[in-house]
């Protein structure tokens, strides 16, 4: 199963203002509460009815999908509120916080499911062969979440939203565990009955593993990760190409949510006036925030001297 690539800056990183990002998030996310809450229902009740493990361990992974939507609606809602006196650069991480709790709950839900496999395996004799029903359930939530993922993924990629990536993802990741539990009750079917707890084993390691990533990774966020090397480079060029910098140094980055706080030492001509200096250094905030998705940048103006030229030939 392929893993979720991060979201890159560009300069149409700040095409979409926060009340848009905002909005896209919600109408996103009610769309996957509603499919969800019709898989949930569904395949809990057609696993149980028709004898599948395999469908009811999928179904609870559509419920804690349906709990990780109203999660990310919550922190989508809390994100958006303005700076205030204990938040000064504003709310964003609680996008970070959401992604983490989405995690530690597929990893919860995962492991649950993987345990529940593992004991129903310890008595293979006792596996009931299911009903031809559960396979028709199996494809149907298979199509659903696989339209409901690229729907998902696609407003995230456009508003650049990481929580709204993760929550796309999750339901990819319900997607591929649909694929494995159609496949165990079609053995089932075909007369090997151990298939349908093993599919159902396959879908709880699945979902574990998705877990932990999404979990580790809003972790190192939380710790104030530094962006990858290649939104740096982009900043870097952003602050040299600002007319009157002679130099930059000691870049620093962190995540705050989808957004970066940085800050950076810039060199200037050390004969110009400090006033002049303050200009130069307004120019290069105002273009990076501009240009990247940069929430604050902190500069200190450093003076740039010209080499020693006392020993050139002449």
């Amino acid at each position: 199963m392929n893993t979720p690539l991060p979201l890159t800056e560009d300069s149409e990183a700040n095409e979409y203002t926060t009340a848009e990002r905002a909005a896209a998030a919600a109408r996103s996310t009610w769309v996957s509460v509603i499919v969800n809450v019709v898989l949930t229902s569904t395949q809990i009740v057609a696993g149980v009815l028709t004898k599948s493990q395999a469908l009811v361990a999928d179904g609870l992974h559509s419920l804690s999908d349906l709990i990780a939507d109203f999660v990310v609606l919550l922190a989508n809602r809390h994100s958006q509120k303005d700076a205030d006196a204990d938040h000064p650069y504003g709310h964003h991480r609680y996008e970070t916080a959401a992604s983490l709790v989405l995690g530690l709950l597929l990893l919860g839900v995962g492991v649950g499911m993987l345990w529940s496999a593992i004991v129903k395996l310890e008595q293979p004799e006792a596996i009931p062969q299911v009903h031809g029903v559960a396979l028709w359930v199996a494809l149907g939530a298979l199509v659903a979440k696989e339209s409901l993922f690229r729907y998902m993924l696609a407003v995230a990629k456009r508003v650049k939203s990481s929580m709204l990536v993760a929550n796309a993802w999750h339901a990819r990741s319900d997607a591929a565990s649909s694929l494995v539990v159609g496949l165990g009750i079609l053995g089932n079917l075909a007369g090997y009955p151990i298939l349908d707890p093993i599919a159902a084993a396959i879908v709880g390691f699945m979902v574990a593993k998705m877990g932990w990533t999404f979990g580790w990774d809003a972790l190192h966020d939380l710790m104030d990760r530094a962006v990858n090397d290649e939104e740096l480079a982009a900043i870097r060029q952003t602050l040299t190409e600002t007319p009157g910098i002679q130099g930059v140094h000691d870049i620093r980055t962190r995540k705050m949510g989808d957004m970066i706080v940085a800050d950076a030492h810039i060199e200037v001509d050390a004969t110009l006036t400090v006033e002049a200096g303050h200009e130069i250094a307004v120019e290069a905030r105002r273009r990076v925030m501009q240009r990247h998705r940069v929430l604050n940048l902190m500069t200190h103006v450093d003076p740039w001297h010209r080499p020693d030229r006392d020993h050139d030939k002449v």
